[in-house]
């Protein structure tokens, strides 16, 4: 009989060929899929050429153009343009030009090309999202994914796991933003370092698949090489009619081995902010609300889903943007940004003050449409909050949910929705 194995370990094994697999162990697995973006794509595809052949699965390959596009200059279009090339040429299935793109972390979780159970890896350290439907999603240098896009193959140390369980019910005001933030202020940035996150326990059912989708998307900010959740009732209606290929679902076992257990009761996390210049340097939203902010970014891989567009336009309706703060709203893919049009979001983020830009990763990581100059201030829906990730070296980011980043930027301070004066009539 096989070891009781925790949902990393029968992923791996699976993929491998195996029976079973434990912590430490290195094992050669077939792979689902391989993604990569703008930036780290043209160094994969000169690791695919240099090998001297091409893809090895043209329906397996994912190129998203979402970091730098639209081109924000000569050497980005440039990037693109390689990356595009190399699609057509290969006759790559999985290429979304700009127009039909989007953050690729919300993008294909949305479209239905990564499924539970897939072994997937991607040249962007956020790729662990696609735990939040049961995955085993890992990201890799861009050296790694070029080997996967010509062999669909990859070796990988079996990783320890960290059981997360998760009980009670979220409070009001408190969203899955907060859940992970609150772990990593627990066990910190190096907490499940090279370890799974798997997320379980009571507490799963009170998330949405967008929330699942935000705590796994953050699984890196605690050192880790996974966040996963199980396929719940909650995650299989989300599924249904989505998902391109059959998908097998994992769950552990009842006597897995872990290498820890942390319990959060969700009833006890509160609304909280991570200071700069580490996700787990965090604080409650009532400590604070003396900080000003210079501008706000709703949107992002982490955060840019529809359920988050909604969050921040029900704090945003009758209400404006204070004077002196940028508010950013990026939709995260096509279908999030037709969607907000469709539930008239676009007109409460335009009439509250709010720069509402095409899907793109651009403020999060210091590329464009939001750069901070020196000295500034941002509360943002996005990941990482490390000295110059938006900008200047001597400016500042404060992660946050949505209804806290929107009611910040209607304050000009960092508050709930609750401490914001009544709406306009």
């Amino acid at each position: 009989m096989p070891r009781p194995m925790t949902m990393a370990e029968k992923i791996l094994a699976a993929h491998a060929g195996l029976s079973e697999a434990h912590p430490g162990q290195l094992v050669e697995c077939d792979l689902d899929l391989v993604l990569a973006n703008d930036i780290t794509a043209p160094i994969a595809i000169d690791v695919v050429e240099d090998l001297g052949h091409g893809v090895w699965d043209a329906d397996r390959v994912c190129l998203v153009p979402d970091h730098y596009a639209p081109n924000k200059d000569i050497k980005s279009a440039g990037q693109t343009k390689r990356m595009r090339d190399f699609a057509h040429a290969q006759g790559i299935s999985h290429y979304w030009e700009q127009g039909r793109a989007g953050v690729e972390h919300a993008l294909l979780p949305e479209q239905g090309v990564v499924g539970p159970g897939d072994l997937v890896i991607g040249a962007d350290s956020h790729t662990c999202t696609y735990g939040g439907i049961g995955a085993f999603s890992t990201g890799v240098g861009s050296t790694d994914a070029g080997v996967g896009m010509a062999s669909g193959r990859a070796w990988f140390r079996v990783p320890e796991t960290l059981r997360v369980e998760l009980v009670g019910e979220l409070p009001a005001y408190v969203t899955a933003k907060d859940v992970i933030l609150h772990l990593i202020g627990l066990i910190g940035v190096d907490g499940a370092l090279y370890q799974a996150l798997e997320f379980g326990g009571p507490g799963v059912a009170d998330l949405s698949v967008e929330g699942r989708l935000t705590i796994a998307n953050m699984a890196i900010e605690a050192g880790a090489k996974a966040g996963l959740f199980e396929v719940d009732d909650v995650c299989r209606t989300w599924l249904e009619g989505r998902c391109e290929r059959p998908w097998t679902e994992y769950h552990p076992d009842a006597d897995a081995a872990y290498a820890r257990t942390v319990t959060i009761d969700l009833a006890e996390v509160e609304p909280c902010v991570a200071w700069p210049h580490l996700p787990s340097n965090v604080h409650t939203v009532a400590e604070s609300r003396h900080i000003a902010v210079d501008q706000a970014v709703i949107g992002s891989c982490t955060n840019g889903r529809i359920e988050d567009m909604r969050e921040a336009a029900d704090v945003l309706e009758g209400r404006c943007v204070a004077p002196g703060v940028r508010c950013i709203v990026l939709p995260s893919t096509q279908d999030v940004w037709r969607q907000c049009v469709a539930e008239g979001l676009m007109d409460v983020f335009v009439d509250a003050g709010c720069v509402v830009s095409t899907p793109t990763c651009g403020p999060c990581l210091g590329g464009y449409m939001g750069i901070l100059a020196d000295g500034e201030r941002c509360i943002s829906t996005t990941n990482r909050n490390f000295v110059g990730r938006m900008g200047a070296k001597t400016s500042e980011v404060y992660l946050a949910a949505p209804a806290v980043a929107a009611a910040s930027a209607v304050a000009g301070r960092i508050c709930l929705p609750s401490d914001l004066d009544p709406r306009e009539e």
